[in-house]
């Protein structure tokens, strides 16, 4: 008896049960490797990082991603960066929503938009991929256009037939400038969609 109380008073924190409903997964993407590090389709993975960093947590390398989560209010956030390059990131988001049993509401997918101006934030439930790979590829493996996304803005200030070169460049000296603001702005977003609800963050951040 005495060891099957002792078990239980020694269970660490990071063991116990977590409430599936009280889990989110925060999915940045991008595409690994030194080269992709900077540019503007790897949003994804620098709004993770810098939410990362503000929450004192470290990356790990895992299965089909880098790993890292924090608690905040009750709630445990898992940032997901896949590993699988940005066409095949369903593949990666859908293998951590079930390994982790979250459920589908409790998904946030961070991507670059180029209809979008630089910084501006649009967060939405459902819709079209919009000729976006990653997101085509989550539809795919999620068999639905019904999740969760967070687009971050990018512009489209590139000519004719230079969107790839675009998309794959590094930030401008204007952009680096004025990043900080805007991923602490998407820092915020992300704490509230967890907290708040997806209906009252829309409410707050879209446009802002």
């Amino acid at each position: 008896m005495l060891a099957f109380f002792g078990r239980i008073f020694s269970k660490k924190p990071s063991e116990e049960q977590v409430d599936p409903m009280k889990k989110f997964l925060i999915a940045g993407l991008g595409n690994i490797g030194p080269k992709y590090h900077n540019t503007r389709h790897n949003i994804g993975f620098k709004v993770v990082d810098y939410l990362a960093e503000k929450e004192g947590v470290s990356f790990a390398t895992d299965k089909l991603g880098d790993i890292a989560s924090f608690r905040f209010k009750g709630r445990t956030f898992i940032l997901l960066k896949p590993s699988t390059y940005m066409n095949l990131s369903g593949k990666a988001v859908n293998y951590w929503l079930t390994k982790e049993k979250i459920p589908l509401e409790n998904l946030l997918v961070v991507t670059d938009d180029l209809n979008l101006n630089f910084g501006a934030i649009r967060v939405k439930t459902k819709g079209s991929d919009g000729g976006h790979n990653g997101l085509k590829d989550i539809q795919l493996q999620l068999n639905t256009s019904t999740y969760n996304r967070f687009r971050f803005g990018i512009s489209d200030e590139f000519s004719k037939g230079r969107q790839v070169d675009y998309v794959l460049a590094d930030w401008s000296l204007e952009e680096e400038k004025n990043l900080p603001e805007r991923l602490e702005k998407a820092a915020e977003l992300i704490k509230s969609f967890a907290t708040a609800g997806i209906n009252i963050t829309m409410n707050t951040f879209n446009g802002k």
